[in-house]
Protein backbone atom coordinates (compact mmCIF):
# COMPACT_ATOMS: atom_id res chain seq x y z
CA UNK A 1 0.00 0.00 0.00
CA UNK A 2 1.55 3.31 -1.09
CA UNK A 3 1.42 6.72 0.60
CA UNK A 4 -1.57 7.95 -1.41
CA UNK A 5 -3.60 4.90 -0.37
CA UNK A 6 -2.62 5.37 3.26
CA UNK A 7 -3.90 8.93 3.10
CA UNK A 8 -7.07 8.03 1.23
CA UNK A 9 -8.06 5.29 3.69
CA UNK A 10 -6.50 6.92 6.76
CA UNK A 11 -9.76 7.24 8.72
CA UNK A 12 -10.62 3.62 8.04
CA UNK A 13 -7.11 2.53 9.01
CA UNK A 14 -7.50 4.38 12.31
CA UNK A 15 -10.33 2.03 13.21
CA UNK A 16 -8.38 -0.59 15.24
CA UNK A 17 -10.07 -3.75 13.87
CA UNK A 18 -9.01 -2.70 10.36
CA UNK A 19 -5.64 -1.05 10.76
CA UNK A 20 -3.03 -1.02 8.03
CA UNK A 21 -2.91 -4.80 7.73
CA UNK A 22 -6.67 -5.00 7.30
CA UNK A 23 -6.63 -2.26 4.68
CA UNK A 24 -3.99 -4.16 2.76
CA UNK A 25 -6.27 -7.18 2.78
CA UNK A 26 -9.13 -5.08 1.44
CA UNK A 27 -6.94 -3.67 -1.32
CA UNK A 28 -5.99 -7.22 -2.34
CA UNK A 29 -9.56 -8.60 -2.23
CA UNK A 30 -11.97 -9.37 -5.05
CA UNK A 31 -15.67 -8.84 -4.26
CA UNK A 32 -18.37 -9.98 -6.66
CA UNK A 33 -21.70 -8.15 -6.54
CA UNK A 34 -24.45 -10.35 -7.97
CA UNK A 35 -27.23 -7.99 -8.99
CA UNK A 36 -26.68 -4.23 -9.19
CA UNK A 37 -30.11 -2.89 -8.33
CA UNK A 38 -31.10 -1.37 -5.00
CA UNK A 39 -28.81 -3.45 -2.79
CA UNK A 40 -26.05 -4.05 -5.30
CA UNK A 41 -25.55 -0.44 -6.35
CA UNK A 42 -25.05 0.46 -2.68
CA UNK A 43 -22.63 -2.47 -2.28
CA UNK A 44 -20.59 -1.30 -5.26
CA UNK A 45 -20.26 2.31 -4.12
CA UNK A 46 -19.47 1.39 -0.50
CA UNK A 47 -16.87 -1.24 -1.33
CA UNK A 48 -15.20 1.05 -3.86
CA UNK A 49 -14.93 3.78 -1.23
CA UNK A 50 -13.60 1.26 1.29
CA UNK A 51 -10.80 0.35 -1.11
CA UNK A 52 -11.69 -3.21 -2.06
CA UNK A 53 -9.20 -3.61 -4.87
CA UNK A 54 -11.25 -5.51 -7.42
CA UNK A 55 -14.99 -5.51 -8.06
CA UNK A 56 -17.02 -7.62 -10.45
CA UNK A 57 -20.53 -6.24 -10.95
CA UNK A 58 -23.10 -8.58 -12.51
CA UNK A 59 -26.53 -7.47 -13.67
CA UNK A 60 -28.85 -8.43 -16.51
CA UNK A 61 -31.09 -5.35 -16.45
CA UNK A 62 -31.06 -1.69 -17.47
CA UNK A 63 -31.69 1.54 -15.53
CA UNK A 64 -35.27 2.87 -15.47
CA UNK A 65 -36.70 6.04 -13.89
CA UNK A 66 -38.54 3.96 -11.27
CA UNK A 67 -35.16 2.73 -9.99
CA UNK A 68 -33.82 6.13 -9.05
CA UNK A 69 -35.48 6.61 -5.66
CA UNK A 70 -33.62 3.67 -4.15
CA UNK A 71 -30.73 2.68 -6.44
CA UNK A 72 -28.27 5.23 -5.12
CA UNK A 73 -25.49 4.86 -7.67
CA UNK A 74 -27.58 5.81 -10.73
CA UNK A 75 -28.62 9.15 -12.22
CA UNK A 76 -31.36 10.45 -14.50
CA UNK A 77 -29.00 10.33 -17.48
CA UNK A 78 -28.50 6.58 -16.95
CA UNK A 79 -32.25 6.01 -17.09
CA UNK A 80 -32.68 8.30 -20.09
CA UNK A 81 -30.06 6.29 -21.98
CA UNK A 82 -31.45 2.97 -20.63
CA UNK A 83 -27.89 1.95 -19.78
CA UNK A 84 -27.29 -1.56 -18.46
CA UNK A 85 -26.94 -1.31 -14.69
CA UNK A 86 -23.59 -3.07 -14.57
CA UNK A 87 -22.09 -0.76 -17.19
CA UNK A 88 -23.52 2.39 -15.59
CA UNK A 89 -22.25 1.28 -12.18
CA UNK A 90 -18.75 0.66 -13.51
CA UNK A 91 -18.64 4.16 -15.00
CA UNK A 92 -19.67 5.77 -11.72
CA UNK A 93 -17.27 3.61 -9.69
CA UNK A 94 -14.39 4.71 -11.94
CA UNK A 95 -15.13 8.30 -10.87
CA UNK A 96 -15.44 7.34 -7.19
CA UNK A 97 -12.17 5.41 -7.00
CA UNK A 98 -9.98 5.23 -10.08
CA UNK A 99 -7.36 3.10 -8.29
CA UNK A 100 -9.48 -0.07 -8.16
CA UNK A 101 -10.27 -2.55 -10.91
CA UNK A 102 -13.91 -2.90 -11.95
CA UNK A 103 -15.40 -5.49 -14.28
CA UNK A 104 -18.93 -4.94 -15.56
CA UNK A 105 -20.75 -8.13 -16.61
CA UNK A 106 -23.97 -7.31 -18.45
CA UNK A 107 -25.26 -10.84 -18.06
CA UNK A 108 -27.70 -13.17 -16.39
CA UNK A 109 -25.91 -15.29 -13.79
CA UNK A 110 -26.33 -18.90 -14.95
CA UNK A 111 -24.67 -22.28 -14.42
CA UNK A 112 -22.83 -21.80 -17.71
CA UNK A 113 -21.12 -18.54 -16.66
CA UNK A 114 -20.98 -18.84 -12.86
CA UNK A 115 -17.42 -20.19 -12.93
CA UNK A 116 -16.20 -17.26 -15.00
CA UNK A 117 -18.04 -14.64 -12.95
CA UNK A 118 -17.66 -15.99 -9.40
CA UNK A 119 -14.70 -18.34 -9.65
CA UNK A 120 -11.98 -15.95 -8.43
CA UNK A 121 -14.06 -14.16 -5.81
CA UNK A 122 -12.89 -13.52 -2.27
CA UNK A 123 -16.54 -12.96 -1.33
CA UNK A 124 -19.94 -12.62 -3.05
CA UNK A 125 -22.65 -10.13 -2.10
CA UNK A 126 -26.26 -10.97 -2.91
CA UNK A 127 -28.06 -8.14 -4.65
CA UNK A 128 -30.42 -10.43 -6.55
CA UNK A 129 -34.20 -10.49 -6.35
CA UNK A 130 -35.05 -14.19 -6.64
CA UNK A 131 -34.29 -17.51 -4.98
CA UNK A 132 -33.28 -19.15 -8.25
CA UNK A 133 -30.19 -16.92 -8.39
CA UNK A 134 -29.53 -17.24 -4.65
CA UNK A 135 -29.57 -21.03 -4.76
CA UNK A 136 -27.12 -20.88 -7.67
CA UNK A 137 -24.82 -18.59 -5.66
CA UNK A 138 -25.17 -20.81 -2.61
CA UNK A 139 -24.36 -24.01 -4.52
CA UNK A 140 -21.32 -22.46 -6.16
CA UNK A 141 -20.06 -20.74 -3.02
CA UNK A 142 -20.39 -23.86 -0.88
CA UNK A 143 -18.78 -26.03 -3.56
CA UNK A 144 -15.78 -23.65 -3.68
CA UNK A 145 -15.63 -22.54 -0.05
CA UNK A 146 -16.33 -18.89 -0.93
CA UNK A 147 -18.13 -16.78 1.71
CA UNK A 148 -21.20 -14.83 0.64
CA UNK A 149 -23.74 -12.49 2.23
CA UNK A 150 -27.46 -12.99 1.62
CA UNK A 151 -29.75 -9.96 1.69
CA UNK A 152 -33.31 -9.03 0.73
CA UNK A 153 -35.54 -5.98 1.06
CA UNK A 154 -39.14 -5.14 0.15
CA UNK A 155 -41.59 -2.53 1.41
CA UNK A 156 -40.00 -1.41 4.73
CA UNK A 157 -38.75 -4.89 5.71
CA UNK A 158 -35.45 -6.58 5.07
CA UNK A 159 -33.05 -9.23 6.29
CA UNK A 160 -29.46 -10.29 5.90
CA UNK A 161 -27.37 -13.34 6.76
CA UNK A 162 -23.69 -14.15 6.16
CA UNK A 163 -22.70 -17.60 4.92
CA UNK A 164 -19.19 -18.96 5.50
CA UNK A 165 -19.04 -22.47 3.99
CA UNK A 166 -18.00 -25.13 6.45
CA UNK A 167 -18.55 -22.86 9.45
CA UNK A 168 -22.08 -21.46 9.28
CA UNK A 169 -25.41 -22.68 8.02
CA UNK A 170 -25.84 -22.22 4.27
CA UNK A 171 -28.93 -20.84 2.57
CA UNK A 172 -30.45 -24.29 2.08
CA UNK A 173 -30.02 -25.09 5.77
CA UNK A 174 -32.37 -22.17 6.40
CA UNK A 175 -34.53 -22.44 3.27
CA UNK A 176 -34.47 -26.06 2.03
CA UNK A 177 -37.08 -25.00 -0.53
CA UNK A 178 -37.99 -21.54 -1.82
CA UNK A 179 -40.88 -19.85 -0.01
CA UNK A 180 -44.22 -21.13 -1.30
CA UNK A 181 -47.10 -19.08 -2.61
CA UNK A 182 -47.13 -15.54 -3.94
CA UNK A 183 -44.39 -13.42 -2.40
CA UNK A 184 -44.37 -9.61 -2.12
CA UNK A 185 -42.13 -7.82 -4.59
CA UNK A 186 -41.14 -4.20 -5.10
CA UNK A 187 -43.73 -4.10 -7.86
CA UNK A 188 -46.59 -5.25 -5.65
CA UNK A 189 -45.63 -4.00 -2.18
CA UNK A 190 -43.33 -1.09 -3.02
CA UNK A 191 -40.02 -0.45 -1.31
CA UNK A 192 -38.50 2.28 0.85
CA UNK A 193 -35.04 3.54 0.02
CA UNK A 194 -34.23 3.50 3.73
CA UNK A 195 -34.62 -0.28 4.05
CA UNK A 196 -32.40 -0.81 1.03
CA UNK A 197 -29.55 1.25 2.44
CA UNK A 198 -29.95 -0.32 5.90
CA UNK A 199 -29.78 -3.92 4.63
CA UNK A 200 -27.00 -3.14 2.17
CA UNK A 201 -24.96 -1.41 4.91
CA UNK A 202 -25.16 -4.50 7.09
CA UNK A 203 -24.13 -6.69 4.16
CA UNK A 204 -21.14 -4.43 3.48
CA UNK A 205 -20.15 -4.43 7.15
CA UNK A 206 -20.20 -8.23 7.23
CA UNK A 207 -18.24 -8.29 3.98
CA UNK A 208 -15.50 -6.01 5.32
CA UNK A 209 -15.17 -8.03 8.52
CA UNK A 210 -14.93 -11.30 6.60
CA UNK A 211 -12.28 -9.83 4.28
CA UNK A 212 -10.29 -8.31 7.16
CA UNK A 213 -10.67 -10.96 9.88
CA UNK A 214 -11.92 -14.05 8.06
CA UNK A 215 -14.89 -14.35 10.39
CA UNK A 216 -18.22 -12.74 11.24
CA UNK A 217 -21.09 -13.17 13.68
CA UNK A 218 -23.35 -15.83 12.16
CA UNK A 219 -26.59 -13.98 12.84
CA UNK A 220 -29.81 -13.40 10.94
CA UNK A 221 -30.77 -9.74 11.16
CA UNK A 222 -34.27 -8.53 10.31
CA UNK A 223 -35.31 -4.90 10.10
CA UNK A 224 -38.53 -2.93 9.76
CA UNK A 225 -37.48 0.68 9.23
CA UNK A 226 -41.06 1.98 9.22
CA UNK A 227 -41.87 0.30 12.51
CA UNK A 228 -38.42 1.04 13.92
CA UNK A 229 -37.76 -2.61 14.72
CA UNK A 230 -34.44 -4.42 14.52
CA UNK A 231 -34.10 -8.06 15.55
CA UNK A 232 -31.07 -10.33 15.59
CA UNK A 233 -31.06 -14.05 16.24
CA UNK A 234 -28.15 -16.44 16.23
CA UNK A 235 -27.93 -18.28 12.95
CA UNK A 236 -29.14 -21.86 13.08
CA UNK A 237 -26.66 -24.68 13.36
CA UNK A 238 -25.66 -26.35 10.13
CA UNK A 239 -28.19 -28.96 9.09
CA UNK A 240 -26.43 -32.32 9.31
CA UNK A 241 -28.59 -33.52 6.41
CA UNK A 242 -28.48 -30.35 4.29
CA UNK A 243 -28.42 -31.41 0.64
CA UNK A 244 -25.94 -28.64 -0.14
CA UNK A 245 -23.36 -28.18 2.63
CA UNK A 246 -23.69 -31.65 4.20
CA UNK A 247 -24.46 -34.02 1.31
CA UNK A 248 -22.57 -31.87 -1.22
CA UNK A 249 -25.32 -31.99 -3.82
CA UNK A 250 -25.33 -29.00 -6.17
CA UNK A 251 -28.27 -29.32 -8.57
CA UNK A 252 -28.46 -25.58 -9.23
CA UNK A 253 -25.08 -25.74 -10.96
CA UNK A 254 -26.63 -27.92 -13.66
CA UNK A 255 -27.85 -26.05 -16.72
CA UNK A 256 -31.03 -28.12 -16.89
CA UNK A 257 -32.08 -26.63 -13.56
CA UNK A 258 -32.63 -23.25 -15.22
CA UNK A 259 -35.93 -22.49 -16.94
CA UNK A 260 -35.61 -20.90 -20.39
CA UNK A 261 -37.76 -17.91 -19.39
CA UNK A 262 -37.50 -15.98 -16.12
CA UNK A 263 -40.12 -13.54 -14.87
CA UNK A 264 -38.57 -10.25 -13.81
CA UNK A 265 -41.33 -9.38 -11.33
CA UNK A 266 -42.41 -6.13 -12.95
CA UNK A 267 -44.82 -7.06 -15.74
CA UNK A 268 -41.83 -8.17 -17.79
CA UNK A 269 -40.37 -11.44 -18.95
CA UNK A 270 -36.77 -12.30 -19.70
CA UNK A 271 -36.16 -14.63 -22.61
CA UNK A 272 -32.76 -16.26 -22.95
CA UNK A 273 -31.45 -16.53 -26.48
CA UNK A 274 -29.16 -19.14 -27.95
CA UNK A 275 -26.07 -16.98 -28.29
CA UNK A 276 -24.49 -13.58 -28.92
CA UNK A 277 -26.18 -11.13 -31.28
CA UNK A 278 -24.90 -8.51 -33.71
CA UNK A 279 -26.88 -5.57 -32.35
CA UNK A 280 -26.20 -3.13 -35.23
CA UNK A 281 -27.38 -5.76 -37.73
CA UNK A 282 -30.49 -6.41 -35.67
CA UNK A 283 -31.14 -2.67 -35.47
CA UNK A 284 -30.95 -2.38 -39.25
CA UNK A 285 -33.46 -5.21 -39.57
CA UNK A 286 -35.91 -3.65 -37.11
CA UNK A 287 -35.67 0.00 -38.16
CA UNK A 288 -38.33 -0.34 -40.88
CA UNK A 289 -40.73 -1.55 -38.17
CA UNK A 290 -40.10 0.84 -35.28
CA UNK A 291 -37.85 3.52 -33.82
CA UNK A 292 -34.77 1.72 -32.52
CA UNK A 293 -32.18 2.87 -29.99
CA UNK A 294 -28.95 0.93 -29.92
CA UNK A 295 -25.59 1.26 -28.19
CA UNK A 296 -22.69 -1.06 -27.46
CA UNK A 297 -24.66 -2.79 -24.70
CA UNK A 298 -28.26 -3.16 -25.83
CA UNK A 299 -30.96 -2.41 -28.38
CA UNK A 300 -34.37 -1.03 -27.42
CA UNK A 301 -37.55 -0.78 -29.48
CA UNK A 302 -41.33 -0.56 -29.16
CA UNK A 303 -42.75 -3.45 -31.16
CA UNK A 304 -46.36 -4.66 -31.26
CA UNK A 305 -47.10 -2.51 -28.21
CA UNK A 306 -44.31 -4.02 -26.09
CA UNK A 307 -41.07 -2.45 -24.89
CA UNK A 308 -38.34 -4.87 -25.98
CA UNK A 309 -34.72 -4.56 -24.85
CA UNK A 310 -32.22 -6.95 -26.42
CA UNK A 311 -28.73 -7.48 -25.01
CA UNK A 312 -25.59 -8.51 -26.87
CA UNK A 313 -25.54 -11.92 -25.16
CA UNK A 314 -28.85 -12.80 -26.84
CA UNK A 315 -31.18 -12.13 -23.90
CA UNK A 316 -34.24 -9.96 -24.20
CA UNK A 317 -36.43 -8.31 -21.59
CA UNK A 318 -39.96 -7.88 -22.88
CA UNK A 319 -41.94 -5.37 -20.87
CA UNK A 320 -45.72 -5.21 -20.95
CA UNK A 321 -46.55 -8.86 -20.29
CA UNK A 322 -46.01 -11.50 -17.63
CA UNK A 323 -46.96 -14.31 -20.02
CA UNK A 324 -43.90 -16.38 -21.04
CA UNK A 325 -45.75 -17.61 -24.13
CA UNK A 326 -46.29 -14.10 -25.45
CA UNK A 327 -42.68 -13.22 -24.68
CA UNK A 328 -41.35 -16.28 -26.53
CA UNK A 329 -43.57 -15.47 -29.49
CA UNK A 330 -42.33 -11.87 -29.69
CA UNK A 331 -38.73 -13.01 -29.38
CA UNK A 332 -39.17 -15.50 -32.20
CA UNK A 333 -40.99 -12.94 -34.38
CA UNK A 334 -38.52 -10.09 -34.10
CA UNK A 335 -35.19 -11.61 -33.03
CA UNK A 336 -35.33 -15.17 -34.29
Amino acid sequence: MDASQRERYSRQILFPPVGERGQERLCAAHAVIAGCGALGSFHAASLARAGVGRLTIIDRDYVEPSNLHRQFLFEEADAEAALPKAAAAARHIARINSSIEVRAAVADLTPSNVEDLLGNASIVLDGTDNFEARYLINDFAVSRGIPWVYGAAVAAYGLTMPVIPGRTACLRCVYPEPPSGAQPTCETAGVMGAIVSAVASLQVADTLRILVEGEVHARITTLDVWGGIVRQVEGPARDADCPCCARREFPHLEEKARPPVSLCGRNAVQVRGSGALDLPALAARLEPLAAVRVNEFALRAQLSGYDITVFADGRAIIKGTDDPGIARSLYARYIG
